[in-house]
């Protein structure tokens, strides 16, 4: 067989034969194989050449994929099935970008995590689903987490929670809203806990009391239209009690409201 044509399309090369076979290919594979216009190629030569520019296409498609950010090895996979990249081609792929330690899973989640520590504010818990997403293997993370120390971070996120909330809750409703908070950036319960407890937090009677105040008269709007009396303080007081508010205060709160 000889090759009639040799032309670039964008990233590829078409090579046609003169017996009307027709195939794309790299110009990693025109160097290799020293492919050119009216060379003659035999059919066991074809078939290499079929295989090696699916492969070098592969491996082009996942450096290409790698120059914009770091993926992981699951990530790398899926995009070259996206492109109908042969599995056992996606295999020699992957196994020489670990080789050439463009993929590396393990240090991929040290990278992650480093970061987070830097400026971030998720947690174990938090961290290990997205890597699990991710496919970094599973195995590995526990041991690679028990590495750092996430102190900083759940007391730099505590901060900002106290900043959000501070001065619009209750201080009950603030440790409540503050632990969930810190639980869902994947922080576990006892850690939460310590965090706020070192916010040292002080409720501010002023505060306190305006805040039940407008809550309360939020509250009567609401069920006086209904209610009156006994069945109205009751449902005032579990309104208020909901918000987190303490229960002298909201006796007080009520007696004071509602003898204007």
């Amino acid at each position: 067989m000889k090759i009639t044509k040799l032309e670039k399309k964008k990233r590829l090369y078409l090579l046609e034969l003169d017996n009307d076979q027709k195939l794309y290919i790299t110009e990693d594979t025109i160097v290799k194989y020293f492919l050119s216009k009216g060379k003659d190629i035999s059919e066991e030569e074809l078939k290499e050449i079929q295989e090696f520019a699916q492969y070098s296409y592969g491996k082009n498609l996942a450096l290409y994929h790698l120059s914009f950010k770091a993926r992981t090895t699951k990530e790398v996979r899926d995009y070259l099935t996206k492109y109908e990249i042969d599995s056992e081609v996606i295999d020699k792929v992957v196994q020489h970008l670990k080789e050439e330690k463009w993929l590396d899973d393990r240090q991929y989640a040290r990278n992650l995590i480093e970061a987070n520590l830097l400026s971030g504010d998720k947690g174990p818990v938090l961290l290990q689903q997205k890597f699990q997403q991710k496919g970094v293997p599973k195995s590995i993370l526990p041991e690679i987490l028990a590495d750092y120390d996430f102190t900083e971070v759940i007391s730099r996120t505590a901060i900002k929670l106290q900043k959000k909330y501070q001065g619009k809750y209750p201080l009950k409703a603030i440790e409540t809203k503050i632990i969930q908070g810190l639980i869902s950036k994947g922080f576990a319960y006892n850690q939460a806990k310590t965090a706020f407890q070192n916010l040292e937090l002080e409720a501010d009677e002023e505060t306190t009391n305006e805040l039940i105040l407008k809550e309360l008269e939020k509250q009567y709007r609401k069920y006086s239209k209904k209610y009156e009396g006994y069945d109205l303080k009751q449902r005032l007081t579990q309104a208020l009690a909901r918000k987190g508010y303490d229960y002298s205060d909201i006796t007080l709160a009520i007696r004071d409201f509602l003898d204007e």
